[in-house]
Formats: structure tokens, sequence, C-alpha cells
């Protein structure tokens, strides 16, 4: 083995690679990771359902889908510095199940604010248990392995991104065994039990390769600081954007800005910071997070516009608006698997990447275009072709996305790393969501007829549509400042480069050792076969005269 290969896999690296648990133990995490996906975003179509059946107030239907926000978004950075120090598999355990037991009292709630008060659980315990699938992933697998397994992560982000508002679409309309809107929590229980189940035998535990102790000043500044600014962004416009929401969001700079000075002298005293600061001074990591940002801005907006414009602007059912969003599913996840696999070994990740914002754009103006010409007489399939364009787009963008954030991160620190991209990922969304009253609701009169409501939803998404689009341009401009080539990407050339350099020469020098040894067996073979043929001769000759 050359020294290049030694570096690129130790022996321990190379003993995963032959482990087939590893890859058992991504099943599990993935299949977590899908179930949050999917959780986040299937209530949302049975509002109208939770509404009727448990006699929400409209407060209560906020809290319902905020709360679950804003516990997630609160406990991510926490639920990721936490699994570095007691072990990632056993807080993704902890975590899975606390989401199942919290799921259990959602479909089982008896009035709403049981229902309010089991989703912040539920959102509790997802922020223990989503920053581990990451870490879990940087963890186990060695670097010229994750763009592969970050492709799989990519699909499973698209499948979810649709797969929730249709199935909660399917569960809500077919009232299984007349529990209306509770099948839509209950179907966790299935899939998180199995979780726990195969994730205790197959995941390997991993944590810190030194103690670390929990900074629980941190745990308290960070928690304050993102509800300073995600509350009055998530609940803003239900409220009409007071005075004191605008005064917690400019706080928030204030606490933001303590916890940085906070974290510096705490790594500096004892190494154990609940936000690891020096992930800021690697290139790729702070414009990846960068860039996180503002792409989760854009699908904030994205999602929901695009929800309210197919059914209270066309008076489309949930399940026709579910279906047709299939295609952009599908289109993410063909589009997340070949973008690491194929794509970027040929042209470099930051071309894909920007490559992926070009490509959404081009499907976020096509969009615009049809919504524009066909109005309300729009079909599904007339959509079909800008939501595969756009999902090719996010496909493109998602998995090269994490794969480069994670490209430099020390493995100790990919439980504060995995945290800071789920964290930053969930502000961006609410940016997004803030902004949605905006470049949304700013454009809708507020008395509408029932005849003008189908035009002015119609004229508000193109206006959103544009935003998206804008967002996008800022996203392909910030891509520039990542790095042209990923860790992952320099490991698996250095590796190819060194198993050619390695093979090489021992070919070659196989071939000349045996060709010098037959060399020095024909003649040692022919000398003896000479010095049989003729002894006599020879040793006449060779005898000394005064012998």
């Amino acid at each position: 083995m050359t020294s290049t290969e030694t570096l690129v896999d130790s022996p321990a690296s190379v003993a995963d690679a032959g482990d087939r648990r590893r890859w058992f133990a991504l099943a599990i995490v993935m299949t977590a990771a899908f179930m949050d996906l999917v959780d986040v975003t299937i209530v949302n179509v049975a509002i109208p359902s939770i509404q009727r059946d448990a006699g929400a107030s409209f407060s209560q239907i906020q809290w319902i889908t905020a709360g679950y926000a804003l516990a997630f978004a609160a406990g991510l950075i926490t639920g990721g510095r936490l699994g570095d120090i007691h072990g990632r598999k056993r807080l993704f355990l902890v975590g899975i199940g606390g989401f199942t037991l919290a799921s259990a009292l959602c479909g089982f709630a008896a009035n709403p604010e049981m229902l309010v008060a089991s989703r912040i659980l539920q959102g509790g315990m997802a922020a223990m248990m989503v920053p581990q699938v990451l870490s879990i992933v940087h963890a186990t697998f060695p670097a010229h392995e994750r763009g592969k397994v970050f492709g799989l992560f990519g699909a499973i982000v698209g499948l979810g991104a649709v797969c929730g508002p249709l199935l909660g679409a399917l569960l809500t309309e077919w009232n299984l065994f007349g529990l209306e809107w509770r099948p839509i929590f209950l179907i966790n229980l299935p899939v998180g039990i199995a979780g726990l189940i195969l994730g205790s035998r197959f995941i390997t535990e991993s944590k810190a390769p030194r103690a670390l102790k929990l900074d629980l000043v941190g745990v308290g500044l960070v928690t304050l600081g993102l509800l300073m600014l995600l509350y009055p962004l998530t609940r803003g416009d239900e409220l009409g954007w007071p005075a004191w929401g605008f005064v917690s969001m400019s706080g928030s700079i204030g606490v933001f800005s303590a916890l940085v000075a906070y974290e510096r002298r705490k790594a500096a005293r004892d190494g154990s910071p609940l936000v690891e600061l020096s992930l800021f001074e690697v290139k790729s990591f702070a414009a990846g997070i960068a860039v996180q940002t503002v792409f989760g801005i854009g699908l904030g907006i994205f999602f929901l516009v695009w929800t309210l414009y197919m059914q209270i602007g066309l008076g489309w059912s949930p399940l026709r608006a579910g279906l047709t969003g299939v295609p952009f599913s599908i289109a993410v996840s063909v589009a997340a698997g070949m973008s690491v696999q194929k794509l970027v070994p040929r042209l470099g990740g930051r071309n894909v990447l920007q490559t992926g914002a070009l490509v959404m754009v081009v499907g976020v103006l096509l969009y615009l275009w049809e919504a524009d010409r066909y109005q309300l007489a729009i079909a599904s399939w007339q959509m079909a072709l800008p939501l595969v364009v756009m999902g090719a787009g996010m496909g493109l963008i998602f998995a090269p996305l994490t794969d480069t954030i994670l490209s430099e991160v020390p493995r100790e620190h990919a439980g504060s790393a995995s945290g800071l991209i789920n964290t930053v990922q969930q502000m961006g969304n609410a940016l997004g969501l803030g902004l949605v009253s905006v470049v949304f609701f700013g454009s809708i009169g507020d008395r509408l007829t029932p005849a003008e409501v189908g035009p002015a939803f119609v004229n508000a998404f193109q206006n959103a549509l544009g935003w998206v689009a804008a967002v996008m341009g800022a996203i392909f401009l910030l891509m520039f400042a990542l790095p042209g080539r990923t860790a992952g990407e320099a490991a698996k050339e250095a590796a190819a480069e060194s198993g050619a350099a390695a093979q090489t020469p021992v070919v070659v020098e196989k071939s000349a050792d045996v060709e010098k040894s037959a060399d020095a067996e024909k003649s040692a073979d022919a000398e003896k076969s000479a010095d049989a043929e003729m002894p006599v001769v020879v040793d006449k000759s060779a005898v000394p005269s005064g012998s």
C-alpha cells in the first residue's frame, strides 16, 4: 500500500467499507429522516378536518404547525451536540422513540390543547433525532463514499416533500376506521417502532473522541435567540405583524452576538462550546451554510404559495394537488441520485450546484409563463414540465450541497455541524414563510368576492414565482464562494491515482522479476547442461599444471 492510500483510507475506514451493517444503518436513519419530512407537511392538508372534528380554534390550529416548527428549530443545535457528547446512536434512539410516543399522543389527543402540547413534544424529539442522521453518515462512511450516500439522502428529501401532502390527503379522505385526521399521526407508530428495534441492532455507536460537556449557557442563548427570531416570523402574518415582533427579531441579533462572544470564551477555556465556531473558518462550510439559508428561503416561499394557489386559487382538492406534485418528486429523486454519483465526479461540485440553480430558474420562469397564459384553465398535465425542470434543479442542488458543507468537517464535530445545517435551513424556511405575506398576500385584496378569489390568487402566485426566481439567482452568485472541489472529490481522485500508481509498478516489477528469474534459470540450466555434456574437456583445460 502506498503512502497516499494510507492517508486516504485508514485501516479503520477500510474495515468500515467492508461492513455491510452500515448500509442497514443508513436505511434506518434515512427512513427516520423521511418520516420527519412527511410529518412536517402532512398536517397542513388535514387542518380543515382537525378544525372541524376537534373543534380547534384558529390560534390552536396555528400552534399545531408552529409549535412543531419552533421546538424543532430551537433544539437542533443542542440535539446535534448531545450526539457528539453522549453518542449519536443513543441520541437517535432516544429521538425516534420519543417521536413515536409523541405521534401516539397526537393521534389519541382528547382535545386541541393536548394536540398542541404533543406536537411541541414531537418537534423537540425530532430535534434529537434528525441531526444524528447526517452525523451518523459522516462518521460511518469514508469521504469517497459520502457522495453516493448524500445522493440517496437527496432522493429521500424529494420523495418526502411531495409524499407528505399526498399521503395526508389520502389518509384524510379514506377516514380509516372513522378516525378522521388521526391516522396521519398514527402511521408513524409502526415505522418508529421498527426503526427503534433495527437501529439498536445495526447502527454503530460513534461520538467525539475527547470528552465534551454540554454548554448549558450556550443552549439557553441559542434557544432564546432562535425563538426571538422565529416566533414573530411564524405567527407574524396571523397577528398582523405587531411592533413587538420587529423588536423581538431585532433583539435576536444582540442575543446571537452574545452567543458568539460567549462561545469563543468557552472554546478557549475548556474546548466544549455548543456551537463550534471554528467550523466557520472552513470555506466550504461557511459558504455552504449561507447557500443553505438562502435556499431555504426560496423553498419556504414556493411550497406554501404553490399549495394555496392550487387548493384555493384553482379550487382543486388536496388529493389532486398532491398528485400534481408527483412529477416534481420523481425529478428531485432522480436528479439527486445522479448528481453526486455521475455529474459531480465529471463536472465538479460547484459546477453541478450552479447548474442546478440555473435549471431551477428556468423551471420557475416556465411555470410563471404557463400560469399567466392558462390562468384558471391550467391543467395538472400542463404543470408537469415546469415541475420536472424545477425538481431536477432542486435535486442537483440538495445532495451536492450537503456533501460540500460537510466535506471538510472533522468527525468529532459532525453533530454540531449537522445541527447547524438543519437549523439554518429551518431559519431560511421561516424567513420564506414570513415573506409570503409580502410577496403573495401583499398582492391580494382584503375583501374579495368569490369570483375574484381565483384571478387574485393566480396573479399573486405569479408575483411569488418572480421572487423565487430572484432568490435562485442570488444562490447562483453565492455559489461562487464555494470551493471548486470537495474533500470527497479529492479523496476519490487521490484514491484512483494512488490505486493506479500502486498497480502499475507492481505489475512491471513482477514481470521484470519473473523475466530475470527465468533468464537466470535458463542460464544456469544452460551452464549445467554444458557442464554435463563436456565434463572431461572442461575439467582438463581448467586443471593447473602444478596440481
